[in-house]
């Protein structure tokens, strides 16, 4: 399965939040493009990264995403404030191998559904929730809408890839909803890479469990869980990583 390691960015720095709280904000580092780096070395084939200024519309990091392409051996995938096919065409530009919309996919699926056409298995959905209903605006805003009914719309428009994070989950340490991402993934028809929580090899090891049963996850987004070294990359990618 795939092994993704997490760099959120804000104000040019590394940071994780504490369930999307930007007033929890830790920096972890004022160097993204070294956090990157050492992920590079230990194995990454993946990097997410979440804009968490283009989400809030307070700014952007475009340049050190631009950096991170340009320097580094790695795929990437970057979410936040993808709201125009303008934005992502400046991404791809930057060097993205994939945009993630999340915001969007809610507000107007006319636009993903034509991201999907002009960039063909490059778009990824950002399914996050909060009690089983969508989450958008940097997770500011939870709509009436279930993550489940919003998966099976964008698989009619032609998206085959989402992450979905449990909000309640994140930056917490303990433990993904992996029973929620199983349950989105069968209803839905769509491939899960399941993000928020990932405390530790367990929780590896499960979802690893879940994608050789062929139950629709893929992969795992991990973020705290390195940069406080609960999770070693490198081991972990020696286990259960690589592509799928």
């Amino acid at each position: 399965m795939l092994i993704i390691p997490a760099l959120d960015l804000r104000g040019g720095h590394c940071v994780r939040l504490h369930q999307g709280d930007f007033d929890q904000e830790t920096i972890f580092s004022a160097n993204p493009l070294e956090v990157a780096r050492e992920f590079v070395e230990q194995g990454a084939q993946r990097l997410h990264i979440v804009d968490l200024d283009a989400a809030r519309e307070t700014g952007h990091n475009r340049q050190i995403i631009r950096e991170i392409t340009r320097q580094l051996a790695v795929e990437v995938e970057v979410g936040g404030g993808l709201r125009s096919l303008a934005d992502l065409a400046e991404l791809f530009e930057a060097g993205a191998a994939y945009a993630i919309m999340g915001t969007a996919a809610y507000q107007n699926p006319e636009l993903v559904a034509e991201a999907v056409q002009r960039y063909p298995g490059q778009i990824i959905v950002g399914l996050d929730a909060r009690d089983g209903l969508v989450s958008i605006r940097g997770w500011l805003e939870t709509v009436q809408v279930s993550a489940v009914d919003l998966g099976c719309q964008m698989r009619e428009l032609g998206v085959d890839t989402v992450i979905f994070t449990d909000i309640s989950r994140d930056g917490t340490l303990t433990g993904p909803n992996l029973a929620a991402s199983i349950a989105l993934a069968q209803k839905t028809g769509l491939q899960v890479i399941v993000s928020g929580g990932v405390a530790g090899l367990e929780d590896l090891e499960a979802i690893a469990e879940a994608t050789v049963q062929n139950q629709g996850v893929i992969g795992a987004i991990v973020g705290k869980a390195l940069y406080t070294g609960a999770i070693n990359l490198a081991e972990a990618i020696a286990t259960w990583g690589g592509a799928v």
